[in-house]
């Protein structure tokens, strides 16, 4: 199987006053296409740092990022922009929807900086919409919407551009253990269709829905292992 996500001594320093603090400190790793990964740690445990770096939002102090191959540093602002909206779905615990667009117009929002057609955008945002349940609320906008709802058009926006990688930040954070239950579905279903899915977490019962779960702690990998 094939890296997606290669990490070689990668570290994220942090300079406050006469303090250096370790978000990341030299960490290894390989994501396979199609790996289920949960990310795991306590507050400050690094596992925020790093997706954000995963994600393309930040840049590491030294070390060295592949993401299908390509070396991240290297890239110039707006490769890197074009990697965020194409390589990359986000999906994170606020839901990050803009209140004034229905759901339709905030999934096919990607989809516009993608330069795809109005006809096109409509088209693949239903799709997206449909993959999560959710056609029957097409033109609502986030306020007549739920928690679980929100969620769901936040992943069905992250689904639109067939991106390399699902990266979800504490998705079920903000919502009840029916919404987080139904959420984790939806997110089993997008991984057997062969999506790579990234999951950031503390919560144990959330991560145990991932294949691998990588523990961090004081920026390093604690533990890596295949969840059975």
């Amino acid at each position: 199987m094939s890296s997606l996500i290669k990490i070689d001594n990668l570290s994220k320093h942090y300079f406050l006053s006469r303090n250096t603090v370790k978000a990341i400190d030299n960490i290894s790793l390989k994501i396979n296409k199609k790996e289920y990964v949960a990310l795991m740690g306590t507050s400050g445990s690094g596992k925020s740092t790093l997706m954000n770096i995963i994600g393309c939002l930040d840049t590491p102090s030294k070390g060295s990022y592949y993401l299908n191959n390509k070396n991240v540093g290297e890239l110039s602002d707006n490769k890197l922009a074009e990697i965020r909206n194409l390589e990359v779905g986000f999906v994170f615990q606020t839901f990050n929807l803009l209140p004034r667009m229905n759901a339709l117009d905030n999934v096919a929002l990607p989809l516009i900086y993608a330069g795809y057609t109005k006809d096109d955008r409509i088209k693949l945002a239903k799709q997206a919409l449909k993959e999560v349940g959710l056609s029957d609320r097409v033109y609502h906008k986030p306020n007549e919407l739920s928690g679980g709802q929100r969620q769901r058009v936040a992943i069905a926006r992250a689904l639109v551009n067939s991106p390399s990688i699902i990266l979800a930040d504490e998705p079920t954070g903000n919502l009840d253990s029916k919404n987080s239950s139904d959420i984790m579905k939806i997110f089993k279903r997008i991984h057997q269709k062969g999506n790579t899915i990234i999951l950031v977490t503390h919560e144990t019962e959330i991560a145990k829905n991932a294949n691998r779960i990588i523990k961090l702690k004081d920026g390093q990998i604690l533990t890596d292992e295949i969840n059975q």
